[in-house]
């Protein structure tokens, strides 16, 4: 096993922290599910609970460090400092209705060296506070399970694969786009999963267990660390251009070498239509 580096023991201490108070909460919300209210406002709570415990124990760890973060937005920090980008409660709608997939995505991002934005993200962490799996990754050093390296599936066949998604919900994303998507895919592949969760699906690419994800309309937040983690796993990660960016998130298509250009194929195909 690879060294865990400060900021990765950094990164993981703040969403165990963070996680462990996820946990509890999440244990309420059967019960709120039967209340007049409904569970709803007691989940935003908890969101905005995790993302100040985040924020907290980073800014004390790496001060003068930027954020943005998905209830908080972007905080500035100091010139040339890095940032972290933050999601602390990833499937939302999965934690409201009990269902016990969700997770916590800590990435980090460089400025760029000519000033002008944000360039590469170089460390990232993806928390799953139930099942207490730590996904982990730095630039050039590889993809992590707690203790355990990571590689991408080797499957070569789009009829062995098994492949996950986002479904557009309540207005968001583009429904048409996805059916299109869909319509290709479909046949070709060994099945089509729809968790509720971006930042643990491209986790799962990384591991493995998922050989390939597709998903538009997505956040940087959502995506940050999840992109790392696929790529440093042996994985790629590109727009529907099949053009590899840091983040990947208004489009994203990952999967390992092989799979990656025959579904980007497809999907091509499929929205040309």
């Amino acid at each position: 096993m690879t060294a865990i580096s400060g900021l990765i023991r950094v990164m993981e201490k703040a969403a165990r922290k963070a996680g462990g108070r996820l946990r509890r909460d999440f244990g309420e919300v059967e019960h709120l599910q039967v209340s007049r209210k409904g569970p709803a406002d007691f989940v935003s709570k908890a969101d905005q609970h995790a993302e100040r415990t985040l924020w907290d124990e980073l800014r004390a760890a790496r001060p003068g460090w930027g954020f943005l973060m998905e209830e908080g937005g972007e905080i500035a920090g100091e010139e040339g400092k890095p940032r972290f980008i933050i999601d602390p409660l990833d499937g939302t709608s999965n934690f409201l209705h009990g269902i016990p997939h969700f997770a916590i995505s800590i990435a980090v991002q460089e400025p760029r060296l000519d000033g002008k934005g944000w360039g590469e993200i170089t460390a990232a962490l993806v928390y799953q506070p139930v099942t207490d799996e730590s996904f982990w990754a730095e630039k050039t050093r590889g993809a992590w399970l707690q203790d355990r390296r990571l590689r991408v599936s080797s499957r070569r066949h789009m009829d062995e694969s098994l492949i996950a998604t986002g479904i557009p919900f309540a207005g968001r994303g583009d429904s048409v786009e996805w059916t299109k998507i869909y319509a290709a895919l479909a046949p070709q592949v060994a099945g089509i999963r729809r968790f509720g969760a971006a930042s643990l699906d491209l986790a799962w690419v990384a591991a493995g267990r998922f050989d390939g994800f597709w998903e538009s309309g997505l956040s940087p937040w959502d995506t940050a660390a999840g992109c790392l983690l696929v790529r440093e796993a042996g994985g790629f990660v590109s727009d529907w251009r099949g053009v590899s960016q840091p983040v990947c998130d208004a489009q994203v298509l990952a999967a390992n070498d092989v799979l990656h250009s025959r579904l980007h194929k497809s999907l091509v195909g499929g929205l040309k239509a």
